[in-house]
């Protein structure tokens, strides 16, 4: 085996190690493990869903919707109280949230 496999072979061994290493580390960097990040994805996705597809809501702007550890946060604006009342029960009503923080600003003159 000449020097020049032996150097190729090192270094891929090397890079190797390096990727095992780092496929343990998932979510490492937030906090929160690929499970947990996909969970967080999913349950803002059915929030999503559900604040889209209801009759009250249907003719808003986008309602931002975020999740972190089960935690919705909602922003954006909404023509009433009733709306932003409602985004908050449909957003519980989402299995896996455990608290929504709803940030929506009424403003009515917007509408």
């Amino acid at each position: 085996m000449d020097s020049r496999t032996k150097i190729v072979g090192l270094v891929s061994g090397v890079v190797l190690m390096g990727l095992v290493g780092l496929s343990g580390c998932g979510g490492s960097i937030t906090g929160k493990s690929t499970g947990q990040t996909t969970s967080d994805a999913a349950i803002s996705a059915e929030v999503k869903t559900k604040l889209t597809h209801d009759d009250n809501l249907t003719f808003l702007p986008p309602i931002d919707v975020d999740t972190e550890r089960g935690v919705v946060n909602l922003t954006g604006v909404v023509p009433t109280e009733f709306h932003r009342a409602r985004a908050t029960r449909l957003a519980q009503e989402v299995e896996g949230v455990t608290r929504v923080n709803n940030k929506l600003r009424v403003r009515p003159w917007l509408f």
